[in-house]
């Protein structure tokens, strides 16, 4: 099993100049599958792709961690390299939606789902828990604790009102391995602590070997910062790469609190099993 991130804010130094772009997009390589986990924001995910010797035109099926425009932006030029190929997503990913409660600031898809389709997208929307391989969509995910607050700033159009957004449409990938869970995250909206905790109860497994991604760490106040410590101290995590939505206070609190366990996923990042 192999997970190699294409785009993220950062880029690995590389003989071929990655591009660093804001936004996240992770291939999953499988013995029996290749899945790949968002799409980036614009270019970067098809254009570090090339350079990192990465054929998209392998890749067997697409997953949408939720429906905002860096994680969905790169979708229409993925899709001019795979053909027609299953995108899994939750049944809100094509909601409007915005981040200011004045409707100026539109982040959600791009992009038309009849766009998408022409270019060859076979949607499966579903919110729940979808099996790929050895590796499993967690459907939505249930929020568990009290201290991972969705950002008051994001709105949803629900018919005529414009609602705060609950970010329903969240979901993560968890992969299976002799040493427990992996789980990988898009943004964490929904919280990186509630998407272990939801990694567990989908596949009945108590053990977390590690995690990458977006953790929507940010944002998070002294309260939160030291409860998602606690909870991965107690998962005895081996692994935690974090990417994107992290925010650098955070990532030097990560860092100073796990040690060689810590790492930055960024462009170019690798991890084998």
């Amino acid at each position: 099993m192999k997970i190699i991130t294409l785009s993220e804010n950062r880029a690995e130094e590389t003989s071929g100049g990655l591009l660093a772009e804001f936004g996240l997009s992770i291939l999953i390589e499988m013995d029996e599958c290749k899945v790949l986990f968002d799409t980036g924001q614009k270019i970067s995910a098809v254009y570090n792709a090339a350079i990192l010797g990465v054929d998209l035109s392998d890749i067997d099926k697409i997953v949408l961690s939720h429906g905002h425009f860096d994680h969905t932006g790169g979708l229409k030029s993925v899709l001019e390299q795979t053909g027609e190929i299953e995108v899994i997503a939750h049944p809100d990913v094509f909601s409007e939606k915005y981040a200011t409660k004045r409707k100026t600031k539109p982040i959600g898809i791009p992009y038309s789902k009849e766009m998408l389709e022409e270019l060859g997208a076979r949607f499966k929307l579903t919110e729940n828990p979808t099996e790929i391989g050895n590796a499993t969509v967690t459907g939505q995910i249930e929020r568990t604790n009290d201290f991972e607050q969705i950002d008051r700033n994001l709105y949803v159009q629900k018919g005529d009102d414009l609602c705060r957004d609950d970010v329903l449409d969240e979901q993560g990938i968890v992969l299976k391995t002799d040493e427990g869970l992996f789980v990988i995250l898009g943004c964490s909206h929904r919280g990186m602590i509630n998407t272990i905790e939801q990694a567990k109860k989908i596949t009945g497994e108590d053990r977390i070997y590690g995690v990458v991604g977006g953790t929507h760490l940010i944002s998070a106040d002294i309260i939160q910062m030291e409860k998602t410590i606690q909870a991965l101290r107690k998962y005895d995590i081996k692994k935690i790469g974090v990417s994107h939505c992290t925010g650098i206070l955070a990532e030097a609190k990560l860092s100073t609190e796990f040690g060689d366990r810590f790492f930055l996923n960024i462009a170019g990042s690798v991890i084998e099993f």
